[in-house]
């Protein structure tokens, strides 16, 4: 029987290929002794096996799950438990039985000679590139289990700050579904009820009662078709943002909106003094720190700035001379504390400083809208049920008033 197959070998490269063998197992076997790790493989002209669908589909863990298995590893390596033995510890002790088969992989790795950097390298969907470079910078300084807390320390105040905006958006986000869903009854079920009846009438119609029985008329006959339009200009646009030119228009969208651009600012500027921060203390030299940093910083504009950065670094300019030609994506006193941090040998401190400032910001900013939004939906909602209901009872009254 012929299997294709999909592998990480070693060095991380990937491989693709056939093996023959009388059943699925003996061909994973086969193909492990070979130094192999499978992330997929099924029968020769089938679409995918069982093995090859949990492999693709249910391969996730969570960001919170690499928190706690940081933590872990921090104790573990504290108490000076060899890697080998953590790992496989760890790997028969994690409930999510994905992470467990990667830990497992990694000790099987570790016990064939290989660093624990090129062994988290296989599992770039788990282990990021920062996490990656952190590690490795652990190894070189023979501190893991430092290297370990300050990734588990930045890991759980990324989560923990992303959770926090997330939950904070909960409530005004129920309320804007709930005031387009009131508006669409009322347009497509209620009005056009009570449209016949003013109609049957044949009395004097207000012109704002015209104009909503005419929204109505167009959302009744038409609303399937203004449907199909907005999922296809919907389609479009998702489309036109994956492009690079489409992510760097959506990118400098997001830091121009008014009061919004200044959230997205203070979480770009959170997340890029935390990267350098965490790594700096790590040990990782700052130009391989601002190259990691570019890539998680997740907005094009601050990529290109920090990308920039990298080159002036390397051209013998300090970092804060770099980023003071962007004043409206960099601040001032940003610029200024890196400068004191540099002229006293403590960037890392600094930094760390300057993420806690602007983490503190974003939440402030995030209670702050939150705050507005919530008032200001709830008004429009009664506002605009009280605009809809008003009328087309007044005309009712009116009605019923004359006979």
């Amino acid at each position: 029987m012929l299997f294709n197959y999909e592998a990480v070998d070693q060095t991380g490269t990937k491989k693709t290929g056939s093996i023959d063998a009388v059943n699925p197992d003996i061909a994973i076997a086969s193909l492990q002794r070979r130094g192999l790790v499978l992330t997929a493989i099924h029968e020769a002209g089938a679409k995918g096996s069982i093995l090859n669908m949990n492999l693709s589909i249910f391969d996730r863990v969570s960001n919170k799950e690499v928190v706690i298995l940081s933590r872990q590893l921090s104790t573990l390596f504290e108490a000076q438990v060899s890697a080998l033995r953590i790992f496989r510890l760890l790997g028969g002790e994690t409930e999510n039985q994905v992470l467990a088969k990667k830990l497992t992989e990694i000790a099987d790795d570790l016990q064939s000679g290989s660093s624990i950097s090129a062994a988290l390298a296989k599992h770039p969907k788990v282990f990021s590139e920062f996490y990656i470079s952190m590690v490795k910078a652990g190894e070189e300084s023979g501190k893991l289990d430092q290297t370990f807390q300050y990734l588990a320390d930045y890991l759980d105040r990324t989560y923990e700050m992303t959770s926090k905006v997330k939950s904070a958006l909960i409530y005004p986000a129920f309320i804007v579904v709930t005031f387009f869903t009131v508006m669409i009854l009322m347009f497509t079920v209620v009005i056009p009820k009570i449209s016949v009846i003013l109609a049957e009438n044949g009395g004097d119609i207000p012109s704002y009662t015209k104009v909503v029985m005419g929204i109505s008329n167009f959302l009744v006959n038409y609303g399937f078709v203004l449907l199909i339009v907005a999922v296809i200009v919907g389609f479009l646009l998702v489309r036109f943002i994956r492009t690079p030119g489409g992510r760097i228009a959506f990118d400098r969208f997001k830091i121009s909106i008014p009061y919004i651009s200044t959230l997205y600012r203070k979480l770009y500027l959170s997340r890029m003094s935390d990267n350098l921060s965490t790594m700096l203390a790590s040990g990782i030299p700052m130009v391989r720190a601002l190259e990691l940093t570019s890539n998680v910083v997740n907005n094009r504009i601050y990529e290109e700035i920090i990308n920039n950065a990298v080159e002036s670094v390397k051209g013998g300019k300090t970092l804060s001379d770099s980023l003071s030609n962007n004043p409206h994506e960099i601040p001032g006193i940003m610029v200024q504390m890196m400068k004191v941090g540099e002229e006293t040998g403590e960037s890392g401190n600094i930094l760390k400083t300057v993420a806690h400032f602007y983490s503190r910001e974003v939440e402030t900013a995030v209670e702050s809208l939150v705050s507005l939004i919530e008032p200001l939906m709830i008004v429009m909602l009664g506002g605009g049920v009280a605009i809809l209901l008003a009328s087309v009872l007044i005309p009712i009254y009116n009605i019923a008033s004359t006979q």
